[in-house]
């Protein structure tokens, strides 16, 4: 077991992190950052490596939303088995590969040594809780927490209960990432990859098939996002971008005059390119050939520094996400 003291006191509270990859890593830093101590478990040859480039980019990244002091790191530990990660943790993160029987497993693991009391998050991005809780010792226990990458940086957790979590442990799951600068979502009726992601799905699928079709390239996809609508969804999302597009009249004006439009085939979204070799290697070339002069923590970098300058603005008008950080602040200031 390695650890890395940061002159923590014995009252800070220990969240457990199974899976220290991209988003288990960004898990670790939302924590370790806002004071809590953190034990993570990763059988992986590499993953304090992949962890310690992670938190590097946190450390940049994360204080510059701030505007008061952060609170001082909590203690980071390795931990050389999943029972010894999870034994003294409030919070319990699971993020491990996209399948049912090794989430399973896992958490057949994690409930038999880690306190009854803990809150344990699934960050699937596709399975329901109903799916995850299936044969535990403690389903009540178990609820997805899916976040989004960077989770150091991007608030927004979806937090999915099913039927059998009862309102007290949703709101203190909602209370406790709240606390760590978090936006949480409760999606209150279970449905396959949540919200976020089935709208993501959408955009990806017609992206492929324009892709497939030889209408647009993968950079030309990306700046039809980044240069256009993408502004837009940052700091007003989806409706309410559209209402003011109705101008005074507002949504019912826009509705009247956009919504014969969903009736033309525009799309294709109920149906899926399959992803043949050839397609596969084309978007892999396109890809290489638009982001390929930069190493992947280049561009997680780049990617911080733009998202932390759209978010400061936001935060100077107390807007959308803005709003979020500067009431985080607060909270803050208060444990400083």
């Amino acid at each position: 077991m390695i650890s890395m003291s940061n002159n923590v006191t014995t009252q800070h509270k220990t969240a457990a992190c199974i899976g220290g990859g991209v988003i288990g890593g960004g898990w670790v830093a939302r924590f370790l950052l806002h004071g809590w101590d953190v034990n993570v478990y990763d059988p992986a040859s590499d993953a304090k490596r992949k962890l310690d480039a992670v938190l590097e980019n946190a450390r940049a990244a994360l204080p510059a939303l701030a505007d008061v002091a952060m609170p001082s790191e909590g203690k980071l530990t390795f931990c050389d088995t999943l029972e010894a990660a999870v034994t003294n943790a409030h919070w319990i993160q699971e993020s491990v590969p996209e399948r049912l029987d090794i989430k399973h497993a896992v958490f057949a693991q994690v409930q038999a040594a880690c306190l009854d009391s803990a809150i344990i998050g699934s960050s699937t991005s596709g399975f329901k809780p109903s799916q995850l809780q299936e044969n535990a010792l403690n389903p009540q226990q178990i609820m997805v927490a899916h976040p989004f990458n960077p989770v150091y940086l991007l608030p927004l957790v979806e937090l999915v209960p099913s039927p059998i979590n009862n309102p007290e442990i949703i709101e203190q799951a909602q209370t406790l990432l709240t606390s760590i600068g978090m936006k949480p979502l409760h999606v209150r009726k279970e449905i396959d990859a949540h919200i976020a992601d089935r709208l993501l799905e959408a955009v990806w699928r017609e992206g492929l098939w324009m892709i497939k079709d030889g209408i647009a390239t993968t950079s030309e996809i990306d700046d039809a996002i980044r240069y256009g609508f993408g502004l837009r969804w940052a700091q007003m999302g989806l409706f309410e971008t559209y209402r003011i597009a109705g101008g005074e009249a507002g949504m019912a004006h826009f509705i009247a005059q956009f919504g014969p439009c969903l009736e033309w085939p525009w799309t294709k979204l109920m149906d899926v390119p399959e992803l043949t070799d050839e397609l596969i290697a084309t978007i892999a070339q396109q890809s290489d050939e638009q982001s390929g002069h930069h190493t992947i923590r280049e561009l997680e970098r780049i990617r911080d520094k733009n998202l932390i300058g759209i978010m400061r603005v936001q935060k100077d008008n107390n807007w959308g996400v803005g709003e979020l950080l500067n009431q985080h602040d607060q909270r803050l200031k208060q444990l400083g």
